[in-house]
């Protein structure tokens, strides 16, 4: 079992900053991918940014430039540093990972799709107005 908790979300005014964190536990591996997710009301789950454990990052373009995914092994957090904030980003937002065990298959690349993630946290409101 892993556990996912996030924190940090809020509510900004338009061109703000959040950073928000999510604390991993339990039967975590070396080799993952995490991830953040947000959903607006009466739309998809869509990804936001991935990392995998050497670091290699993906960014939805709507983020690109004004979102910074990060992690601490040490601390096994994952990091989401938001800037420039727009109204568009309010959404629940909520920390993703897909462990893979030693001697498993990994992928070249993380997979920023919803199916391709196990693990799950409740989530963190952001609400940016205008």
């Amino acid at each position: 079992q892993v556990r996912l908790v996030e924190s940090g979300g809020g509510s900004v005014q338009s061109g703000g900053s959040l950073r928000l964190s999510c604390a991993a536990s339990g039967n975590t591996y070396s080799k993952y991918c995490m991830g953040w997710f947000r959903q607006a009301p009466g739309k998809e789950r869509e990804a936001v940014a991935t990392i995998k454990s050497d670091g290699a990052t993906i960014y939805a373009d709507s983020v690109k430039g004004r979102f910074t995914i990060s992690q601490d092994n040490a601390k096994n957090t994952l990091y989401l540093q938001m800037n420039s904030l727009k109204p568009e980003d309010t959404a629940m937002y909520y920390c993703a990972a897909q462990y893979y065990l030693p001697y498993a298959y990994f992928p070249a690349q993380c997979a920023n799709i919803v199916q391709g993630f196990g693990n799950w946290g409740q989530g963190t409101q952001v609400i940016v107005s205008s």
